[in-house]
C-alpha cells in the first residue's frame, strides 16, 4: 500500500496506475471488441467513436479536477484542447501518407492503433525528459515559450505546401537497406517472401509498414510544438502526460471522419498559430508583467478554447459548399507499384 501513495514524478504512483489502467483498458476494448476484423470505418461510425474518446477524456479530467483541485483541473482541459485542435493538422499529413502508400481504408485503423502505441512511449520519452529540464533550469521555459512564439508566428504566415513523402529521408533509408514488397499482404508489416537470388524465404517490409514509421516520424514533428505547449500551461508531468496521450488515444476514431472533410478547416492554422502565440507569451506576461504570478488558468482556458472554437466554426462557414479534393485510388496496386519503383529507383541512382 505504501507504493500506491508513492510519490513518482510529482504525483502519487496510483493516479498513474489508474491512468494507464484506463488507457490498456480502452485500447484492449477498441482492438479486441470493436475492431477484431479488418474493415473500413464509416464517417458515422468514427463520430460516435469519437464522441465516446471525448466523453471520457473530460470525464477524467472531472476526476482530476476533484482529486487535485480546480487549478490542474483546468491545466488539464487546457492541454487537452489544445493537443486535440492540433491533431486535426495530423490529420491531413497522415491522410497524405496514406494516400502516397496507396494504404486501403479497412487497413488503416489498425496502422493507426499500432502508431499511437509508439506515440504513448515516445510521447513519454520527450516529456520525461522536458520534465527534468524544466526541474533543473526553470529559464528552459523561456526557450519553450519563445520556441512556441516563434512557432505561431511562421505557422500564421507560411503556405500550404503539402508534405513531399517521396522525399522523405527515412523512407529513402529503409527502401536502400531492407527489402519492401510492391504490394500490400493485409494487415501484415512483414511477411517472408522469396530472395530473387538465393531461392530461400527472407523478410520484407511491406508498404504498411513504411507508412507507419512516416506516421510517427510525423508525429515526433508535431510533437516538437505540442510538447512546450502544455509544458507553458503548466510543469505538473502527470497533466501533460494524460492530456497529451488523452487527446491522442481518440484521434484513430477522428481520422476517418476529418479525413474526409480535413479540407473544410483550411482556416484553423490561423486559431492554433494563435493559440500558440498566447501561450508562449503568458510565460514572459506572468514572470515580468504580473511580478512572478501565475496567469489565471480559468483565463487560459477560456481564451485557449475560444481561439481553437473560433478557428473551427470559421473554417466551417468559410468552406461552405467547396466541392472535396479528389485523391487518388487509396486501393489502386498499380499506385503502390508506382511508389515502390519510384524508391527503387532512388536506390540504383
Amino acid at each position: 500500500m505504501e507504493f500506491l501513495y508513492a510519490d513518482w514524478l510529482g504525483t502519487p504512483a496510483w493516479f498513474w496506475l489508474v491512468f494507464l489502467g484506463l488507457v490498456a483498458t480502452l485500447t484492449a476494448f477498441d482492438l479486441g471488441v470493436l475492431h477484431k476484423e479488418d474493415k473500413e470505418m464509416g464517417i458515422g461510425e468514427s463520430l460516435k467513436l469519437s464522441a465516446f474518446y471525448i466523453g471520457i477524456a473530460l470525464l477524467f479530467g472531472g476526476w482530476i479536477w476533484f482529486e487535485r483541485g480546480a487549478e490542474l483541473g483546468m491545466q488539464y482541459y487546457t492541454g487537452f484542447f489544445i493537443e486535440k485542435a492540433l491533431s486535426i493538422d495530423n490529420v491531413f499529413v497522415i491522410s497524405l501518407i496514406f494516400t502516397y502508400f496507396a494504404i486501403p481504408p479497412k487497413y488503416q485503423y489498425r496502422a493507426l492503433l499500432w502508431g499511437i502505441m509508439a506515440v504513448i512511449v515516445l510521447r513519454g520519452l520527450m516529456i520525461a525528459g522536458g520534465a527534468a529540464l524544466v526541474s533543473q533550469a526553470y529559464w528552459v521555459l523561456y526557450i519553450f515559450a519563445a520556441f512556441l512564439i516563434f512557432t505561431g508566428i511562421k505557422m500564421f504566415f507560411a503556405g500550404d505546401e503539402p508534405m513531399d513523402v517521396a522525399k522523405n529521408p527515412v523512407v529513402r533509408w529503409i527502401s536502400t537497406h531492407m527489402r519492401v514488397t510492391p504490394r500490400l499482404h493485409d494487415q501484415h508489416f512483414f511477411v517472408k517472401v522469396t530472395d530473387e537470388k538465393t531461392g530461400k524465404l527472407v523478410t520484407a517490409a511491406t508498404p504498411l509498414f513504411l507508412a507507419l514509421v512516416v506516421i510517427n516520424l510525423a508525429d515526433l514533428v508535431f510533437a516538437v510544438d505540442s510538447v512546450p505547449a502544455i509544458f507553458a500551461i503548466t510543469t505538473d508531468t502527470f497533466i501533460v502526460y494524460t492530456s497529451n496521450i488523452m487527446a491522442i488515444l481518440g484521434l484513430r476514431a477522428l481520422y476517418f471522419a476529418l479525413a474526409a472533410m480535413v479540407h473544410r478547416f483550411h482556416y484553423l492554422k490561423y486559431a492554433l498559430a494563435a493559440v500558440l502565440v498566447f501561450i508562449g507569451s503568458k510565460i514572459f506576461v506572468a514572470d515580468f508583467v504580473m511580478g512572478g504570478d501565475k496567469f489565471p488558468p480559468v483565463l487560459s482556458l477560456g481564451v485557449t478554447a475560444g481561439l481553437i472554437a473560433a478557428g473551427i466554426f470559421y473554417s466551417l462557414w468559410k468552406t461552405r459548399g467547396e466541392p472535396e479534393p479528389e485523391w487518388p485510388a487509396e486501393d489502386s496496386p498499380a499506385m503502390v507499384q508506382k511508389h515502390i519503383d519510384d524508391l527503387a529507383d532512388n536506390k540504383a541512382g
